[in-house]
């Protein structure tokens, strides 16, 4: 007998989600977010919704997108397929929240978080699901207490899910967001999880609503310490410049984009987790003993922050 899995709950969380954070957003902010709802056609090879969630040149956030999708389609793309070629040929359904906050004071970090539910889907054959997500902080100038501030969050979100948890995913964080070419953290991390079933659908739905309300506790006091720093055009021109590493880590790396792209997703959806601007500068090192510098040395390395 095939196995029935619960979407329906799953799509009616991710909604709630989206828009529980859009409004905590828009407190902050000032300014309002825009919506996008938006189809794909049912003879495309990718088909589904989604709404895309955005707000572009607020007082706070320079940049914050928070997209909600729910696709299905006749076979898994190559990024889908690496961890388990098994699966190679099979149908999928894949729904989840995804979001990028870019903020404009240099002293705020950049955040990523999402949480993800995919189904590899076969006649006449029981589903295989998984879950996946997470949440990693990027500053561009360091603080150690937000560091343990963030990483404590998300140690607290798993730990009624088993103790190994957040060591296992803090370690699967560091691992992911790595710049190979760089050889360097994209930031300080947080927890990382992909693939992942072995608590079962609906306990592993539990752990993915725990991951997905600890977002706000774990960012939002972040940023409200770090927005009322002063800044000027140095610390902005960093910011700008470190914002190059975040562009290459999604365009080369990232599965989600890939998957995105693979698939025949919808592009404007996909990428709207890069910065609104950014800068590159040729084999530029920072002073040493500056604040900039700093960032390299005591955050940009994998280390336990709490």
């Amino acid at each position: 007998m095939t196995q029935l899995l619960d979407t329906r709950s799953v799509r009616d969380y991710l909604l709630q989600l989206q828009q529980r954070i859009v409004t905590a957003l828009e407190n902050i902010d000032g300014e309002l977010f825009i919506s996008d709802d938006w189809q794909k056609e049912p003879t495309e090879p990718l088909r589904g919704n989604g709404r895309s969630r955005m707000l572009e040149g607020g007082q706070v956030f320079e940049r914050a997108g928070v997209g909600f999708s729910h696709v299905q389609g006749d076979m898994m793309p190559p990024s889908a397929t690496a961890a388990r070629p098994q699966l190679a040929g099979r149908g999928f359904e894949a729904l989840g929240v995804s979001l990028v906050f870019h903020p404009r004071n240099p002293y705020c970090p950049t955040v990523h978080m999402n949480v993800r539910l995919f189904i590899a889907q076969q006649e006449g054959a029981e589903p295989v699901f998984w879950f996946g997500g997470g949440m990693d902080l990027t500053p561009y100038y360091g603080f150690e207490e937000d560091a343990r501030h963030f990483h404590g969050v998300c140690r607290d979100a798993l730990a009624p899910f088993g103790e190994t948890l957040y060591p296992r995913f803090k370690k699967w964080c560091d691992e992911y967001f790595y710049l190979k070419h760089r050889k360097e953290q994209r930031g300080i991390g947080g927890i990382f999880y992909d693939d992942f079933s072995e608590l079962g659908f609906e306990r592993g739905f539990d752990m993915m609503r725990s991951v997905g309300d600890a977002f706000l506790s774990a960012y939002l006091p972040i940023v409200e310490k770090r927005r009322v720093l002063p800044y000027g055009e140095r610390e902005r021109d960093f910011q700008n410049y470190r914002r190059g590493r975040y562009v290459e880590f999604n365009l080369v790396f990232d599965r989600g984009t890939l998957f995105g792209l693979q698939s025949g997703g919808r592009t404007e959806s996909i990428l709207l987790s890069l910065p609104p601007v950014v800068n590159w500068r040729y084999n530029w090192q920072p002073e040493p003993g500056t604040p900039e510098a700093k960032l390299y040395t005591d955050f940009l390395i994998a280390r336990d922050w709490v």
